[in-house]
């Protein structure tokens, strides 16, 4: 303690025993305190705070896996819908080839059909026409006839050889002048 008193007055320097042991006994105090209690709860902190964080993350992981998931399993539905879409208009195609093909084959039946009934009524026409014509031919002819003769054909069968005969020479002419052409 010498030192301290250098010629009756304190050094400003050196510390009061005093003061050191009080300051070193509050230090202590306030150092167990601090790491009785407070540290604790710091760590508390800290643990909680890494695993919310991990936590966190593992959530995200999660997250991006199923989202992950969603997106591969929307890209499959994609492309099937895809190659379903594919597949109908396909069908849509085929069908519609189809339709035109039985179109076509009913359009030609209808044709076919309408020639042959066309075909039927000229016929029917033509043969009332021949059959009109030879009787009209065999009134004229009958009718010549008797200017020829200068008789009357009044005999029904007489009348019929008669434009019969006209007739058969008349069908029989224009094929033999046909020929010698």
């Amino acid at each position: 303690m010498d030192q301290m008193f250098l010629a009756g007055e304190l050094n400003p320097l050196l510390p009061v025993a005093s003061e050191i042991i009080v300051g070193t006994i509050a230090f202590g105090v306030v150092f167990f305190v601090i790491w009785k209690f407070i540290v604790p709860r710091f760590e508390q902190a800290y643990s909680d705070r890494t695993e919310a964080i991990e936590g966190g993350i593992a959530k995200a992981e999660i997250a991006q896996a199923e989202a992950s998931a969603a997106l591969e399993s929307y890209q499959a539905q994609l492309a099937d819908a895809r190659g379903e879409a594919s597949q109908i208009r396909e069908e849509a195609r085929a069908q519609g080839a189809a339709i035109l093909a039985e179109m076509r084959e009913q359009a030609h039946a209808e044709s076919a059909r309408l020639v042959a009934t066309a075909q039927a009524q000229i016929e029917a026409e033509r043969s009332a026409a021949v059959s009109s014509l030879h009787a009209e031919v065999g009134t004229l002819a009958s009718q010549l006839a008797e200017k020829i003769v200068g008789e009357s054909l009044t005999d029904d069968e007489r009348q019929q050889r008669v434009i019969d005969r006209f007739l058969a020479d008349l069908e029989n002419e224009p094929s033999s002048q046909g020929q010698g052409r």
